[in-house]
C-alpha cells in the first residue's frame, strides 16, 4: 500500500475538492443553476427546517458576512428564502425553496453516484472503511499544550 507523508488536512481537502469539482460539473451538465463551492457547502450544512445565518457561518467556518453573501446570492437565484424564526421574533431562518429542494435532491443523487464511482476505483470496502472512520466522533479539538516551565522569553 502506498503511503504519503503529506498532512492529513491537505489530503482531506483534496478529497473534498474531488467531490465538489465533480458535483459542480455534473450539475452544470444537467443544466442546473450555476453555483460555487461555497454555495455547495452552505447547502450541505443547511437544516431542512431552516438555519440562521450565524449558525451557517459557524458550521461553514466562515465569517457571518461571507455566509450572508452566499445566502443573499442563493435567495436571488430562487434557491433559498428567509422566513421568521418561530422561536424568536428577532431571528430569521434560511431554508430551501421548492427549487432549492429539487436542486438539493439532484445534488444528493449525484453525490451518491460519485461515491459509487469512487468505490469502483478504490474498492467498496475501502470506501466503507473511510466512511466508518470519518463518522467516528473525534471530540473537541485538543487545547494547545502549556509551554514547559523554564522555556521561552
Amino acid at each position: 500500500m502506498h503511503t504519503s507523508r503529506r498532512q492529513l488536512p491537505g489530503l482531506l481537502g483534496e478529497a473534498r475538492r474531488w467531490f465538489d469539482d465533480a458535483l459542480l460539473a455534473a450539475l452544470t451538465a444537467q443544466g442546473a443553476q450555476p453555483v460555487s463551492s461555497t454555495h455547495l457547502q452552505l447547502f450541505a450544512v443547511l437544516d431542512d427546517d431552516g438555519t440562521t445565518v450565524s449558525e451557517l457561518a459557524r458550521r461553514m467556518a466562515v465569517t457571518r458576512q461571507t455566509a450572508h453573501q452566499a445566502v443573499h446570492s442563493l435567495v436571488a437565484a430562487g434557491l433559498l428564502e428567509q422566513v421568521p424564526d418561530p422561536a424568536s421574533q428577532r431571528r430569521r431562518l434560511i431554508r430551501r425553496t421548492a427549487s432549492g429542494r429539487r436542486a438539493h435532491t439532484l445534488a444528493e443523487d449525484i453525490l451518491t453516484g460519485l461515491e459509487h464511482t469512487l468505490a469502483e476505483r478504490i474498492g467498496t470496502e475501502t470506501v466503507a472503511q473511510l466512511r466508518a472512520v470519518l463518522e467516528q466522533p473525534w471530540g473537541r479539538p485538543p487545547e494547545p499544550a502549556a509551554e514547559p516551565h523554564g522555556l521561552g522569553g
